[in-house]
């Protein structure tokens, strides 16, 4: 049903695999490890634009509080009225709300047809998309530090103590970047409104730096290591675009809107 989403994706870690292990050689574990970080690199930058277009989406649409505060006042008892003067007042500002979400959107297919085909790869399977029966057998002999990128801490048996040495290492990255990223994100957001609108943010903004990390360890035991290896790039990525592509767009956004 997602196919649209599975083979681009295992396509271009086929490309980035074949890249490496022309390298490193065709069985090599550090191979598929840097087929996977340069995958979700790659994905990430083809967001670049949609994400530089939902910060400043995120960054205007704060500035319009005290205006869509007072639609709101103006018009509590109707909520036509309410829709009419927030559509009028987007039109004006320039600000798209669909810019808000096409990142989260990508970002979630991306996780999606990943995870998919990191899970694909099954003993027995004759072929994973676009990668043949060698190419899953060498999948699932890769290996990390002794522990294979398909294993899981959940179901890791007597190779237990290999599969934590990697997977709660990467589970505790993930989690601890994943606070950072919500952390340096938070801080930059302008003081929340008082009100409804307000307690929304303030809520959300304990749930992403707090909630969301422990959730990355909850989860983590039952994630292959190919997959905490995802999220750990993932998040490493995000903390550094948000300070690089932040310090670029913020004086924009102050131009326009003052």
């Amino acid at each position: 049903m997602l196919d649209f989403i599975y083979y681009p994706v295992s396509a271009v870690l086929w490309l980035w695999h074949t890249a490496f292990a022309s390298v490193l050689g065709a069985n090599s574990g550090p191979a598929w490890v840097l087929a996977i970080v340069f995958l979700v690199m790659t994905l990430r930058a083809l967001l670049i634009r949609p994400y530089i277009a939902q910060l400043r989406f995120s960054r205007a649409l704060a500035e319009m509080q005290p205006q869509i505060q007072e639609i709101k006042r103006k018009h509590a008892g109707d909520r036509e009225k309410q829709a009419l003067a927030m559509q009028r007042l987007q039109k004006e500002s320039g600000v798209n709300v669909m810019t808000g979400f096409l990142p989260i959107i990508g970002q979630t297919l991306v996780f999606i047809g990943l995870y998919h085909v990191l899970r694909s790869f099954q003993p027995g399977h004759t072929e994973n998309y676009v990668f043949n029966a060698d190419q899953v057998q060498s999948f699932l002999h890769a290996e990390l530090f002794g522990a294979p990128l398909a294993a899981t801490l959940s179901t890791a048996g007597s190779s237990f103590g290999t599969v934590a040495a990697v997977a709660i290492p990467l589970m505790v990255i993930a989690a601890v970047a994943t606070h950072f990223t919500a952390r340096a994100a938070v801080a930059r957001q302008p003081q929340p409104a008082e009100g409804a609108a307000g307690s929304q943010v303030r809520i959300m903004n304990t749930l992403s730096q707090w909630v969301f990390p422990v959730g990355a360890l909850l989860v983590g035991p039952v994630m292959p290591i190919a997959i905490l290896l995802y999220f750990v790039t993932q998040n490493a990525w995000t903390f550094g675009q948000q300070h690089l592509v932040a310090a670029r767009v913020d004086p924009q956004v102050a131009e326009t809107t003052a």
